[in-house]
Order: structure tokens, then C-alpha cells, then sequence
């Protein structure tokens, strides 16, 4: 058999190649921490946005930190659930793809980067942010920690917790950046959230073929809940606009905008794009989590663009 040859021509040694194999593994381990998903995390500089802070630099250098905190936390967060799912993921069409799944970083590497990754974004929030924020962050990690051992197995429990755990990146943005708490703006996140956390059930339900009465892998649903996950996504995401429309009515708004009746343009953007997830999950085009397709989609900048001119407007 011919020995490989470099462009030079001289043999490819093992030396040669060493380089490389450290840059593949380098890159599978970035992979690992799901960097993807970090855009989920940006929830905590939606308090200090609707706070009218975002020109504020200590408030800014708050929020910017407790970002950083949550990227490793939820980082080591997906490392566990990928170890727990290993064998489950193996057999998946499109998880089988993921790092340790495919054998691209072994599992010993990722039981490593679990207890560094929560050290680092422990450090950072004991040393620079409040201790209520430190607190959320352990109750996330906690609250991540119990979905991967069981609770996202079991059905209705699971999209409450996802939702949760969005809605506690906003409440940890509240009490890193020391902004205003809303309870409006609890309301409303409460109810987006479950509206995405049971579109990414959605998706999932979607994907699998087989009986309607053959349960999903590793899941709470039976393949024939699709179209009950639909209705009650659609449902707490218009209950969401809801809230937002009362909002408007309600005197703490008057504290923070000039002309809050311009805010009733928002109700049709949101309402737009509620139903634009919901119609392009339905047509099988989301196969991730509903905020990073947010994020890959291009009309959801335009109505996001959309609603931040009608929030200005409104001052």
C-alpha cells in the first residue's frame, strides 16, 4: 500500500497529523458546550431593556456577567443530559451527530467539564454579583440537573420546567442588573415560554414515526399528543399576548412610556410571530430549540425590529 504524502512529498507521520487531531478535538469539545444555545441566556438583559437601562454601563456590566455565569452553568448542564442520553442519542437520526454520541470526545472529558464549567460560573457570581443572583443560578443548575435524571419524562411537568427555566434567566437579569421586577413581566414570560416549551415538545413529537400510541424515547408523550401539544402551545402564547394587552392598561406603564397607547402595535407583531413559530413547526421546518430558531429566522428579526421601533415610539 502507497505511503501518504504530504505536498511536499515527504510521509505523513504521526507528529504531522497530531496538530490536527488536536484541533478536531478542540472544536468537538466547543461543540459540546452547545455555544448554539448560549442565545437563550440574552433573557437576562430583558429586564434591563424594559428598565430603560441599556445604556447604563454598570447595569450593562451586571448583565453581561450574569450572561457569562449562565453560558457555563447551562453548558454543564448540556454536557450531563447529553452523558445521561448517550445510549438514547446513539440511536437517534440527528443526535447520533453530537460529540459524545459519535465518539468525537470521550465521556471522560465531559465528566471533567461539568464540575470546572460550574465552578467558573460560581466563582463569578460569589465574587461579582448579588447573592439572590447566586441563588437563582444554583436553583437553575438544580431545577436543569432534576429535568435530565427524570423530570423531562414525565409529561406536562416537563414544559412547565422548561418554561420556568427560562423565565428564571429574566428573573436572574432583575437581580444581577438591581432593575425594576415587573409582574407583568412575569406573567407574560411565564406564558411565551410555555407556548415555546411545548413547541420544542412539538417538534420532537413530530419527528418520530410509528403508531400513535407508541411513547416518544425518553420522553412523557405518546406520538399521537401532537396535535394536544399544539393546542395548548398555541393557546399560552396568544394567553401571552393577553397579558401584555392588559399591561397596557395598567398604570405602571404609565411610569415608564410617554405615549403607551402606541404600545398596542406590539399585540399584532407578537401575535405574528407566535403564529409564524407555531405554522413553520406544523410545516416541519424547526428542528431545534424554538429561541435558536428565533434566531435562524430571518422575519423574526423583521418583527422584532418592528417592535423594538414601536417600544421607542412609545417613550
Amino acid at each position: 500500500m502507497p505511503e501518504p504524502i504530504t505536498r511536499q512529498g515527504a510521509p505523513v507521520t504521526t507528529a504531522d497529523l497530531a496538530p490536527q487531531r488536536t484541533r478536531w478535538r478542540a472544536l468537538a469539545i466547543i461543540q459540546a458546550l452547545r455555544p448554539h444555545q448560549w442565545v437563550k441566556n440574552l433573557l437576562v438583559f430583558v429586564p434591563v431593556v424594559l428598565d430603560h437601562k441599556l445604556f447604563n454601563a454598570a447595569v450593562m456590566t451586571k448583565a453581561a456577567m450574569a450572561f457569562v455565569a449562565f453560558c457555563c452553568a447551562a453548558s454543564s448542564a448540556y454536557i450531563l443530559n447529553d452523558l445521561l442520553d448517550l445510549e438514547a442519542d446513539r440511536r437517534h437520526p440527528r443526535k447520533r451527530l453530537r460529540p459524545f454520541a459519535s465518539g468525537a470526545v470521550s465521556p471522560a472529558i465531559g465528566l471533567a467539564l461539568v464540575p470546572a464549567l460550574l465552578g467558573i460560573a460560581g466563582a463569578l457570581s460569589w465574587s461579582s454579583l448579588p447573592v439572590r443572583f447566586l441563588e437563582l443560578l444554583t436553583l437553575y443548575v438544580v431545577l436543569t440537573t432534576a429535568y435530565s435524571l427524570y423530570l423531562k419524562r414525565v409529561a406536562v411537568v416537563d414544559v412547565l420546567l422548561l418554561a420556568g427555566l427560562y423565565t428564571l434567566r429574566v428573573l436572574a437579569g432583575v437581580s444581577a442588573a438591581h432593575v425594576r421586577f415587573s409582574t407583568w413581566l412575569l406573567a407574560f414570560s411565564m406564558f411565551l415560554f410555555l407556548s415555546l416549551a411545548f413547541l420544542k415538545r412539538y417538534t420532537e413529537v413530530s419527528t418520530m414515526d410509528g403508531d400513535p400510541g407508541e411513547q416518544v424515547r425518553r420522553r412523557g408523550y405518546l406520538r399521537g399528543d401532537r396535535e394536544w401539544l399544539g393546542s395548548m402551545g398555541g393557546a399560552s402564547g396568544y394567553l401571552s399576548v393577553l397579558v401584555f394587552a392588559l399591561y397596557i392598561s395598567s398604570e405602571q406603564v404609565v411610569a415608564l412610556y410617554g405615549r403607551p397607547l402606541i404600545l398596542w402595535l406590539a399585540c399584532p407583531l407578537l401575535l405574528y410571530w407566535i403564529g409564524r413559530m407555531w405554522l413553520l413547526a406544523h410545516r416541519g421546518r424547526i428542528h431545534d430549540d424554538p429561541i435558536v430558531a428565533t434566531v435562524r429566522d430571518p422575519m423574526s428579526y423583521v418583527a422584532g425590529a418592528l417592535l423594538a421601533l414601536v417600544l421607542y415610539m412609545a417613550l
